[in-house]
């Protein structure tokens, strides 16, 4: 049976790539994005299948409407698949204030409100799959992202704790953790040169030369290819909760995280200490 999809974020990139391939198995597709100019093409290809609309995900108000709307047409909505979202750049001693409010409120606050604003469709239809497009840096952090590493690690905590509380409702919820992707004119995305850069401070551009070159260094991931596994993901009947879309990055990961259980291990004594157990005899 065919899908009824909602993705945001739909006029570039991965989630171009998203819509084109539900439309082109026959599933329709409701595709927001702030202008829907870029979404013409689309209508003229597959005519009533795909509803563009125009949408800020920062605007909760039109977010709900979007949702609503999308449901009233189609009669049902199957995958939700929260895309939109950019990266600020910058040192934390670089960032304004503005700069950390509009990175939550595009890429935190804006998935919560399309969650909110579907979840009683969902649950009155007893199913349905949200997508949660994280990142790499949803799992890690690396300096020069403290804003884009805040609203990823955010998403992942918040859609983790959602996946346990739809469960009862027929609802899945899946975590996709992308590495970089070919979505700029065929080379992988350099997010020290994507438009959204703290005003540099000199004393980190040693920083920011060392972390250029390493961004270079990473595969460019097919975004075609990503959107096929969206497609396999979204008729799984178990999918799991997080998923790698990559493997560019699989051995830092486990160091990762491998570093991270020892410093626990390291630290249990004075963990112990820190709730007022008696210390452990060493002897």
């Amino acid at each position: 049976m065919s899908k009824v999809w909602f993705i945001t974020g739909s006029s570039r990139g991965l989630g171009r790539e998203f819509v084109e391939a539900a439309l082109s198995r026959g599933d329709k597709v409701a595709a927001t994005a702030r202008s829907t100019a870029s979404l013409e093409d689309l209508v003229v290809k597959y005519g009533d299948s795909v509803l563009p609309l125009a949408m800020d995900v920062t605007d909760k108000v039109a977010v709900f409407e979007s949702v609503n709307r999308a449901k009233d047409h189609f009669g049902q909505l199957d995958v939700i698949v929260n895309n939109a979202g950019y990266a600020q750049v910058g040192a934390v001693e670089e960032l304004t204030e503005q700069q950390l409010r509009d990175q939550m409120e595009t890429n935190f606050f804006g998935a919560f409100w399309v969650v909110q604003a579907a979840l009683p469709h969902l649950r009155e239809q007893g199913s349905g799959h949200i997508f949660q497009l994280s990142s790499i840096a949803g799992v890690i952090a690396m300096p020069l992202g403290s804003a884009y590493h805040a609203s990823k690690w955010a998403l992942e905590g918040f859609n983790e704790a959602l996946a346990g509380e739809v469960a009862p409702f027929g609802i899945k919820v899946t975590i996709i953790e992308p590495g970089g992707y070919a979505t700029r004119g065929g080379k992988n995305p350099d997010p020290l040169n994507n438009g959204f850069l703290a005003e540099p401070n000199p004393a980190y551009d040693p920083l920011r030369e060392r972390l250029a070159a390493a961004v270079g260094k990473q595969p460019a991931g097919d975004p075609a290819a990503a959107a096929q596994v969206l497609l396999e993901l979204a008729d799984s009947a178990n999918p799991p909760v997080r998923i790698l879309f990559g493997q560019g990055f699989q051995a830092l990961l486990e160091k990762v995280y491998a570093d991270r259980l020892q410093n626990w291990t390291d630290t249990q004594e004075i963990s112990r200490r820190a709730q007022g157990e008696p210390a452990t005899d060493a002897g």
